[in-house]
């Protein structure tokens, strides 16, 4: 199976599909933290950044599995919920992707407050403009606790699938089945963070990265152990939980299968 990731993050989506053993084809990520985190972690993945800039049709019938956080703050009762009148109002440019590339399923994820925010509006558009793309949809509420994760962290997860495009992506393969990788070692995005020496200095990432897990590429740069903090707690807080989705994308393995 293919996989490409939207609003990646700092690549959960990517290390969940890495442990099916799918190939991750790219990633989307406009910040520039997350970005360095993904290229060193998924180095064969192509990687693009705005995704408002961004032409995907270059992947049209190639990706089985499309996925993509879309940004949570316009719906988040931690936020404004302005909705559609914020900026980061992005599921009309992950819903381009799609028209775009076509893929087979389709897996969006998002907070909870989505369900309610505006009597359901943006919940309900999610499903309606996909159907209208030819994809049957079902959404769930699935916690990080149900992965026995310590917190219940529910978010809403859309998983779609269209017949249409899995025949189309079948015949530009000429029916040649992808061969999974099986013997890809997974990797955790992030080493343990700790936290119990917080020293506001200048000093050589070099000397940090075993503690926060960054990429050995950022060794020759200058950056405060403060803002690797701040960008990690972001990164993670933004993050969805790979378990999650491992899961999610057995059972899409497991259906797709039996289907095909």
């Amino acid at each position: 199976m293919t996989h490409g990731s939207l609003f990646s993050g700092i690549g959960g989506f990517d290390l969940a599909a890495q442990w099916m053993g799918w190939e991750n084809i790219f990633n989307c990520e406009w910040n520039p933290f997350c970005q360095t985190v993904l290229k060193h972690h998924f180095p064969n993945s192509i990687s693009y950044d705005d995704i408002t800039k961004t032409d995907f049709t270059i992947h049209r019938g190639t990706i089985d599995v499309l996925s993509g956080g879309f940004p949570c703050q316009p719906y988040s009762v931690a936020g404004k919920r302005l909705g559609k009148e914020d900026d980061r109002h992005l599921w009309p440019e992950m819903l381009r992707a799609i028209q775009e590339i076509q893929p087979s399923y389709v897996v969006g994820e998002n907070v909870g407050g989505i369900i309610n925010w505006n009597g359901g509006m943006v919940f309900n558009e999610v499903q309606t403009n996909l159907e209208a793309q030819g994809y049957e949809v079902q959404p769930f509420v699935l916690p990080a606790c149900a992965v026995n994760a310590p917190h219940r962290r529910d978010r809403v997860w859309f998983i779609a699938y269209s017949k249409s495009s899995r025949l189309q992506r079948d015949v530009q393969r000429h029916g040649n089945a992808l061969q999974n990788n099986k013997n890809g070692e997974t990797s955790n995005i992030f080493n343990t963070y700790t936290f119990d020496k917080w020293e506001i200095k200048e000093r050589s990432i070099g000397d940090i990265r075993t503690n926060y897990g960054i990429s050995e590429g950022l060794d020759d740069l200058t950056i405060s152990e403060g803002k690797i903090i701040k960008e990690g707690i972001k990164a993670f807080g933004n993050a969805i939980v790979p378990q999650l989705a491992y899961q999610i994308f057995k059972a899409i393995d497991e259906i797709d299968k039996k289907i095909h």
